[in-house]
């Protein structure tokens, strides 16, 4: 029995490392209701209005845009409560720097080991400089696109807002030999904007 349990919660703790998008208590800036967005730092009601008549946000850069010229300093404490992951393998220096906390020398880190293959392999190597806690902090903001034709169930079910219906079209439609066709096909079950919400996630290979 308790060489069952082991395994149990060992499998548990492997398939936490390989979930594609970070764990996160945040609020989406693409999925929170204004009374959600209400409870940001700095948050108003007027940018709320603004941050909801933007949506989709397909990049950090965009959000900023909205919100720094807003609440200038304040904007780093709004990014404890408001975030948009972003792409460990696409993302600019700019976007890393947004994450409270993070400065030059984790920027390097981040940059050093692309691409991340998983969030296993940003654990293993992030790992090396920073402790549990502050890891885990910095996965919550950061997403490695998953493979569209062989993710996994529980892979795509990281992806905020993501159910079951949804996982039901992502996988009809496999094998996808491109993206055109992964909007296409999705296309019908949902618009424009959340196609490209969702379709940032994945990935062709």
């Amino acid at each position: 029995m308790r060489i069952l349990i082991a395994a149990s919660l060992l499998g548990t703790l492997a398939s936490g490392l390989e979930a594609q998008v970070g764990k996160t208590t945040m609020l989406d800036p693409n999925l929170a209701t204004a009374a959600q967005l209400a409870t940001v730092p700095h948050m108003t009601d007027a940018i709320a209005k603004a941050v909801i008549a933007k949506r989709p946000y397909l990049n950090m850069l965009q959000l900023h845009a909205v919100l720094q010229p807003a609440m200038g300093e304040g904007t780093k404490d709004a990014y404890t409560k408001l975030w948009l992951h972003i792409n460990l393998n696409a993302t600019t220096k700019e976007e890393i720097l947004l994450i409270p906390g993070v400065g030059a020398r984790m920027l390097r880190e981040f940059e050093e080991y692309r691409p991340y293959s998983s969030l296993a392999h940003f654990h293993r190597e992030i790992g090396k400089y920073v402790k549990e806690d502050e890891l885990a902090r910095l996965e919550s903001y950061v997403f490695v696109p998953m493979p569209l034709n062989t993710a996994s169930d529980e892979d795509f079910l990281t992806i905020p807002g993501f159910g079951p219906r949804m996982l039901r079209e992502f996988k009809e439609y496999r094998p996808y030999n491109d993206m055109a066709r992964f909007e296409r096909e999705i296309g019908k079950y949902v618009d424009k904007n959340e196609v490209a919400r969702l379709g940032r996630y994945v990935v062709i290979k």
